[in-house]
């Protein structure tokens, strides 16, 4: 095992350096303090600018809205007004209509006797067709008759 140790050291693999336990720090230096000033305006500026777009972008989407509000208002009162139409013409239609149901009904009570009045027609021509075959069978038998 140990050769296998020693190829191992041999091969390559060298000890890990050690580093140092104490970290160097830089001293901390504060900018001018015209830098803050100066940056501080820059800061302030910067955000009024952003605030100042995002209140813009909040004021343009309530006035979008606002005119959605204002056009679907106006479509409703359209659809009100087609709807107040819609039932004093169906009002109309109805009075008219009980106006005509009198009428409807002798038509239909005409209908039934045109029908009834029809099978009669019917049944007629079938009796009188019966009827002139016997004549015309009683005839040949007295021409029969007469001929013998």
């Amino acid at each position: 095992m140990a050769t296998a140790a020693e190829g191992l050291l041999e091969a390559g693999a060298q000890p890990a350096k050690q580093e140092p336990a104490v970290e160097t720090a830089e001293e901390a230096k504060e900018p001018a303090e015209a830098d803050i000033n100066e940056l501080c305006k820059d800061m302030f500026n910067k955000m009024a600018t952003y605030l100042t777009g995002e209140l813009t972008a909040t004021s343009e989407d309530y006035k979008l809205l606002e005119n959605m509000n204002k056009l679907t208002s106006l479509k409703y009162l359209e659809m009100k007004d087609i709807a107040i139409n819609i039932s004093r013409n169906l009002k109309d239609l109805n009075k008219k209509y009980s106006a005509l149901q009198p009428y409807l009904e002798q038509i239909n009570l005409i209908e039934e006797q045109v029908a009834a009045l029809e099978q009669a027609a019917y049944k007629l021509d079938a009796y009188s067709k019966k009827l002139g075959c016997r004549v015309d069978c009683a005839a040949f038998e007295q021409q029969t008759l007469y001929v013998k």
